[in-house]
């Protein structure tokens, strides 16, 4: 198929183009230089990359468990089916369906799942599977893995490296995640590490050495994305002096997510405030450190996480039912609904910080729009994340309704810092597309996939422009058209092929620790009938 993009104005910061009035050609699902086919009249519109969710929990072992844990959630947000689309439930954990309609309406089209335990990677891959319009990916749990911890104590640099390759094929994961590196180890005996030297139980490591090991050995094998880290103390008054230490103690590239959970001061919750201003002058000035947000809105949402000891932390503050979960060897999560109120001074602090991430950072391509969906807020509410980036007066006003912790405890009231258009499509395309290393993501130079965002854009209603697109095309198909969904196909799955084996020890050892046997562990290539390997440097 297909299609001439005529007269919109483009916003492509990959190249340098932006809001210029051109036209975009279709064909075989690809940008290219020139192509007659069905024409869409873009005059007025804006043009914008497909967009890209670097951090998004939407599928796997966890989120299941969550739908099943809030029978609530579902009975609020009931999605009947069209002659296109199936039925299925939203709100804060939608079902696999209408997570796909509810991005491709907005103009997103490609998506990463960042947590991953290969012992139930099948599940997470089924899900990935049953989600419409979406290319996928996910990233592979390694943090608190046994055979990785056991490597970097032995110093065994090669093994280490052969090792994450062979758990990312197993897993046909993407890129290589941490949880609070060693403390979910440690919730396993009732415990947690305070700091990055702290020992993990019965490995004789510490979490710096867990990250700075992770790390070199990441950007050794040469694959596309950095670590993605969740880092100790989430959600803990003080933890900017950890997050702080975590990227001094990494040489390696690092990509620190929700950063807005990780930016907190004070010694308890009375005197907690924001610290990002000092993480945002170490990353000002750090070539190897991207992020992003962690955006909390006002509003019902799931919690969820593979960071067991934090999740039980926020039960016991608010009494919320809470579910814990093990996995054997390689992970832990937990799981507490919970409501963000704007009269909540620890909320409202909360929402200055994650705002604050974007507007202090001084280079847009470092930051990545995220609410580290459900945990601060569900994902479809992007658009307002956008309005209050593009406006600062839509900040005062809410500002001029929260409590007023947000603008005493934080700096984000006497920030001016408006972003652009230009700015918006790389935070959410080009930024995103580069740091996960997908060349043919984020933007529309020839021979990139043909995945648009075409809005009716008004600065009076910014969260209103982006609601909804005039059209999304993926793969140079029109699959939403004025706000609506008119097609599904299927996308695609991303992931890391860089060889790797077990070696003869690691092959005992999972004999006698695993319950379940070596050959039924990995998830062969015909799990994925849309996979897409990539291949990287690899051991």
């Amino acid at each position: 198929m297909s299609l001439v993009i005529e007269n919109g104005t483009v916003y492509d910061p990959a190249n340098g183009i932006d809001g210029e009035k051109m036209d975009i050609f279709i064909k075989d699902g690809k940008i290219v230089e020139e192509a007659k086919g069905k024409v869409i009249d873009a005059t007025g519109l804006i043009v914008f990359p497909g967009g890209l969710d670097i951090h998004t929990h939407i599928s796997g072992g966890k989120v299941n468990l969550g739908r099943l844990f809030r029978p609530e959630d579902h009975r609020k947000d009931p999605v009947p089916k069209t002659a296109v689309t199936r039925a299925g439930t939203g709100y804060s954990i939608p079902t696999t369906y209408v997570t796909g309609y509810r991005y491709a309406t907005m103009g997103y089209t490609t998506v990463m799942e960042p947590a991953i335990t290969p012992l139930s990677a099948r599940h997470t891959h089924e899900e990935l599977n049953d989600t419409p319009i979406l290319d996928k990916a996910a990233y592979t749990l390694l943090g608190n893995n046994h055979f990785v911890m056991h490597y970097i104590k032995e110093g065994d640099r090669e093994n280490l490296k052969n090792t994450i390759a062979w758990f990312l094929g197993a897993s046909k994961g993407y890129a290589v995640k941490l949880v609070n590196p060693g403390g979910v180890e440690n919730w396993k005996w009732g415990r947690d590490v305070e700091s990055l030297d702290d020992p993990v139980d019965n490995y004789d490591v510490t979490p710096r050495e867990v990250l700075a090991g992770l790390a070199r050995a990441n950007d050794e094998m040469g694959l596309p994305h950095p670590i993605h880290v969740h880092a100790n103390n989430l959600g803990m008054p003080g933890n900017y002096e950890t997050t702080i230490e975590t990227i001094n103690a990494v040489k390696d590239r690092i990509h620190l997510t929700h950063l807005q959970f990780q930016a907190y001061t004070g010694e308890g919750w009375k005197d907690f405030g924001s610290g990002m201003a000092e993480i945002a002058k170490l990353i000002n000035r750090c070539d190897h450190v991207t992020c992003d947000m962690g955006q909390v809105l006002f509003d019902e949402t799931t919690t969820m996480t593979a960071d067991g000891p934090a999740q039980h932390h926020l039960y016991r503050l608010t009494g919320n039912k809470w579910i814990n979960a093990d996995v054997e060897m390689e992970t832990g999560a937990g799981i507490v609904p919970y409501r963000y109120l704007e009269r909540n001074p620890v909320n409202a602090v909360q929402w200055a910080i994650g705002l604050e991430v974007a507007l202090m950072i001084t280079d847009p391509w470092k930051v990545s729009l995220t609410t580290d969906h459900p945990n601060g807020g569900p994902f479809y509410h992007y658009p307002k994340i956008i309005s209050w980036l593009m406006s600062k007066k839509e900040r005062e006003t809410t500002l001029g309704t929260i409590h007023k912790a947000a603008a005493a405890r934080a700096i984000l009231a006497s920030l001016d810092r408006e972003y652009s258009l230009y700015e918006i499509a790389v935070i959410t395309r080009a930024a995103t597309a580069k740091t996960l290393g997908l060349k043919g993501k984020g933007h529309l130079g020839i021979g990139a996939d043909a995945d648009l965002a075409i809005y009716r854009f008004s600065e009076d209603d910014i969260e209103g422009s982006f609601k909804r697109t005039v059209y999304t095309i993926k793969d140079g198909r029109i699959v939403v058209k004025n706000g609506e969904v008119v097609a599904t196909p299927e996308g695609k799955t991303y992931w890391i092929d860089a060889g790797g084996e077990l070696t003869d020890e690691d092959r005992q050892v999972f004999a006698k620790y695993y319950t379940m046997t070596l050959e039924n562990y990995p998830v062969q290539a015909e799990y994925l009938p849309r996979g897409e390997a990539v291949r990287c440097g690899g051991i």
